[in-house]
């Protein structure tokens, strides 16, 4: 295929293959960890690219083949193969990853699922959707395992063929399956799955911030009032989502259900394309709901003229139905009935398919088909893609961003939410979309809202969304003033983690590593690194652990059990110092949720004096810097043109900390891509550092003087102005800084204080945390007065926080 966003390559090098001619057996040996394993009764293999498999013809590794004659072994650095030249079997075809890397099992045989003697192995990639889900739902495969060994079954896939179009598998006795043996090298596991299954793609800048979503019959001037109220409220959006109302619902009965639809309700929308060129001048991208099933029927304003592109008879007002294996068809449907809407202004679609894994044809799924079409059509005329659908299975990481469906208003649904997220990740799927807030049923509930809002800041797409019942919605002011005021600021956040976030986007599909990991990633064979599926690290440097479970009532705090890995780590929001390596009750009041930086972390925010709606590179950026090691960001940006990595031009601004010297090092930006600024503002925080003796700061070798430091509760900020884009300068704190943990009377105090507890409880907690004594006594003491866990643990997280 010649669509850049779509390259293939099947074949593998025939210098990879054992087996195939004149065999029932083909092994291709695609990585030193990878190996693609087929059974055809009819010797005849597959060689055509399927939905997961793209890109088969990869450098081939070292290996050896053994051939016995009634047995065969195949040996990489990585993994031993054995099979007995027979119809696979458990007895038959076995592999095991080499050295031994689990204690008990690291052997696979076929049709089995690897397990140790504590049933640790499983680990879960994603699902199809989380509709109508009110807590945890089964997850599908992953490509790796706490064993080391995971496969990927492709028997069943549907196949692309040269000329862009798609087939079926044949029939007969098949098997086409992937073995991914990496031991606990996740990432490499990871790296060989985006290698053969194709990178994910560069998101949009817009498409990081916040998404406002609603199923609810809006007239134009309601939606753009509900827009302009958001502005006002200094509450920046960047995606306006316009559900299934947009178009015709309210149809005769002949015709069907009023799902299906592609003609503006002009009741509603009395001018489409001037309401969405509001939208746009509002700095807003604009998707419409489409639920395709039902096929183009007679009242659609395109019927007749779709007809006539497909030479249909329609005299009778038969409907022209939707058949996503026809090739006319599909083109119709994007070059006529979808480019009508596009050319009034709609960006990109909400594919809403709901209607199963089957087609006229058996093995080709129509959602499968909607997502890669629906992606390369987005791609034409040199744009950066984008469409939002359901998960169809490995392989869809190609077209981002997923929609995980209508999910119940619950805790139970939020508590799943993170792990749904992180192991999605497994699979290669970097950029779910949840409804935000949840979707149906359940009921009113400020905290969860707010809860559910602050994990959206730290989910790959942020979208709020809500059902038609005029009671649910997600409004920020339609909550108490508490929620409100927390939600609002949650996001704003989202908008401010921009420069961030967008230089996470591009390392993903760059350097093939998502947004959100898991944390058993970076410490696999550490048990602790499992125990809490909803600890993940966002980006490179970032380690949520969002709280998603109710607030005790006496403290008014929520809290969650998280495993702090080796090394000292911050609390990005309230300056906390943390040693790691070991769990620890981490409370916190609805103001924010856990998120902790490691000594070294650079974080770049957007510091701009108002958040404004869209994308845009920011004019003043505020930079977390955590001393204690060094540490170094690349700040990536650029321009919005280019459908893919090859054809973008990134502007690059170096940002360094040398612990030892304790010089920040910044710039220059190169290149300075238009319409980039002349000068930006920028400004330091180091969170739990005391203020330095003196602040220098040097461009280029000339002082700069216009510089103002601050000491607070969090730590300290320096202040340093505008300085030219296309400049280097440093900033100097001084030799050796250090992280001087805050007194953890100060944390505990408001703790203390706000805990709904008789007076005198309170004084007795406080002469215990103020005491001289040694702090295994002050412990003793607090645990004599009899005090509730949930109060307890919050106040020796920070008695304890930098002792071990």
């Amino acid at each position: 295929m010649h669509h850049k966003n779509f390259s293939i390559s099947p074949i593998a090098d025939p210098a990879a293959v054992v087996g195939g001619d004149g065999c029932q057996y083909r092994f291709s040996v695609l990585a030193d960890g990878l190996l693609r394993y087929e059974w055809a009764a009819d010797g005849i293999f597959e060689d055509r690219a399927s939905t997961f498999a793209v890109r088969r013809e990869q450098p081939v590794p070292h290996f050896r083949v053994i051939d016995r004659g009634y047995e065969l072994e195949i040996i990489t650095d990585r993994v031993r193969l054995v099979y007995d030249k027979k119809r696979f079997s458990a007895s038959g075809l076995s592999a095991q990853v080499r050295g031994n890397i689990t204690e008990w099992q690291s052997v696979w045989r076929y049709g089995t699922e690897p397990i140790d003697l504590e049933g640790r192995n499983k680990l879960y990639g994603t699902a199809r959707t989380l509709d109508l889900a009110d807590g945890r739902i089964p997850l599908g495969p992953a490509v790796i395992s706490r064993c080391g060994i995971a496969v990927i079954d492709d028997s069943e896939t549907m196949l692309f063929e040269s000329d862009d179009w798609v087939a079926p598998r044949p029939s007969g006795d098949r098997v086409d399956g992937y073995l991914f043996a990496y031991g606990h090298d996740y990432r490499a596991a990871i790296r060989a799955f985006y290698a053969i299954s194709g990178n994910q793609p560069l998101l949009p800048r817009w498409a990081l911030g916040n998404w406002w979503s609603r199923y609810y019959p809006y007239t134009a001037d309601e939606y753009l009032a509900l827009m302009d109220r958001f502005r006002t409220e200094r509450v920046p959006l960047s995606v306006g989502v316009i559900d299934m109302d947009w178009h015709i619902v309210d149809v005769d009965p002949v015709h069907g259900s009023g799902w299906t639809g592609y003609s503006w309700n002009l009741q509603l929308f009395p001018d489409p394309a001037g309401f969405l060129t509001a939208l746009h001048d509002r700095d807003l991208k604009a998707t419409l709901n489409v639920h395709p099933a039902d096929g183009i029927r007679s009242f659609e304003d395109g019927y007749h003229e779709i007809a006539q592109a497909l030479g249909r008879d329609v005299s009778s007002g038969d409907p022209i139905a939707f058949d996503v294996i026809d090739r006319e068809f599909l083109n119709v449907y994007f070059n006529v009935l979808h480019r009508r809407l596009e050319n009034q202004g709609v960006d990109f679609w909400w594919v809403d398919w709901q209607q199963g894994q089957y087609s006229r044809t058996p093995g080709i799924d129509p959602l499968w088909m909607l997502n890669h079409f629906h992606f390369l059509d987005n791609a034409r005329d040199g744009r950066r893609p984008l469409t939002f659908s359901r998960f169809a299975g490995p392989g869809s990481h190609r077209y981002p961003v997923g929609f995980s469906g209508d999910t119940v208003v619950t805790w139970a649904s939020l508590d799943f939410q993170p792990e749904f997220t992180a192991t999605a990740s497994n699979i290669g799927y970097g950029w779910w979309s949840h409804d935000i807030g949840g979707h149906i049923f359940g009921s009113k509930d400020d905290e969860l809202a707010t809860r559910w809002v602050q994990l959206g800041v730290f989910s790959p797409i942020l979208r709020l969304h809500s059902s038609n019942n005029p009671f649910n919605t997600k409004e920020p002011w339609a909550f108490g003033s508490e929620a409100r005021e927390n939600m609002i600021e949650a996001l704003r956040l989202r908008h401010r983690l921009m420069p961030y976030m967008y230089t996470m986007n591009v390392r993903a599909a760059r350097d093939n590593e998502p947004l959100v990991q898991p944390i058993y990633w970076d410490y696999p064979k550490r048990d602790e690194a499992y125990s809490n599926r909803n600890e993940y690290r966002f980006g490179s440097e970032l380690i949520v652990a969002p709280v998603t479970t109710p607030r005790d009532p006496r403290t008014r705090l929520g809290r969650v059990l998280a495993w702090l890995p080796p090394g000292r780590h911050v609390d990005v929001f309230n300056g906390t110092v943390y040693d790691g390596d070991r769990h620890l009750w981490l409370h916190r009041s609805l103001k924010a949720v856990p998120v902790l930086a490691a000594e070294g972390a650079i974080v770049p925010l957007d510091a701009a004096a108002e958040p404004r709606n869209g994308g845009h590179n920011p004019t003043a950026i505020e930079v977390i810097i955590v001393v204690g090691a060094d540490g170094t960001f690349e700040l990536l940006e650029d321009d919005g043109t280019g459908a893919v990595m090859d054809d973008v031009q990134f502007s690059r601004t170096p940002i360094s900390f040398s612990q030892g010297s304790g010089i920040i090092r910044i710039g220059p930006t190169s290149p300075v891509i238009p319409p980039a600024p002349i000068t930006r503002e920028w400004t330091l925080r180091f969170p739990a550092l005391p203020k330095p003796k003196t602040v220098n700061v040097v461009i280029e070798d000339r002082e700069h003087a216009a510089v103002v430091t601050e000491e607070n509760f969090y730590g300290t900020v320096v202040h340093l102005g505008p300085i030219p884009l296309d400049k280097e300068f440093t900033v100097d704190i001084g030799r050796q800084p250090k992280l001087v943990p805050t007194d953890a009377s100060v944390r505990i105090y408001p703790i203390v204080d706000d805990a709904q507890i008789s007076f005198e409880l309170k004084l007795s907690i406080w002469n215990a945390v103020t005491s001289d004594m040694p702090l295994s006594a002050r412990i003793g003491q607090l645990r004599a007065l009899g005090l509730d866990s949930a109060l307890l643990d919050a106040i020796l997280e920070y008695l304890v926080a930098t002792h071990v």
